[in-house]
């Protein structure tokens, strides 16, 4: 039962764990790869057939997917710090959360200015993430001045 002793059993379960993120790294690298070049294809594809619409709300998707990737890559490097460090960087965590919200804002449909609630919502959110980055970055400046 030497593999039931706490040392080891835990040491399983961290290989265990870096094996899957690793795993979660290719698999979201992959991911990542091929929106870009969907991404490329079609917009390249409008511009060759000098499509004029861009502002029939098609600029707002192609915003919109345009910041999915970036936050599929900034989920890339969350996991890739983690193999690196083997912690969470929780900064890392607010700024992905942060961007995730602002892109929710920026790709808002139209007519959503009439939801008070909704914008109100959206305002409690970035305040709140701001409020938690600030805190983090702020204790890890007093941490490493002491």
């Amino acid at each position: 039962m030497k593999f039931l002793d706490d040392d080891r059993f835990l040491g399983g379960i961290h290989n265990y764990e870096r094996q899957l993120a690793k795993l979660l790294a290719l698999l979201l690298a992959i991911v990542i790869g091929f929106a870009v070049l969907e991404l490329v294809v079609e917009s390249s594809l409008k511009i060759a057939r000098f499509q004029p619409d861009w502002f029939d709300g098609d600029l707002i998707k192609l915003l919109d997917r345009l910041l999915m990737i970036f936050i599929a890559l900034e989920v890339l490097q969350n996991v890739t710090a983690y193999l690196r460090d083997q912690v969470v960087q929780i900064e890392l965590v607010l700024l992905t959360a942060m961007t995730a919200v602002a892109r929710k804002v920026i790709v808002l449909p139209p007519g959503t200015e009439s939801k008070p609630q909704l914008m109100a919502g959206f305002g409690v959110i970035v305040v709140g993430l701001a409020a938690a980055y600030w805190l983090v970055k702020w204790a890890r400046r007093d941490q490493q001045s002491a």
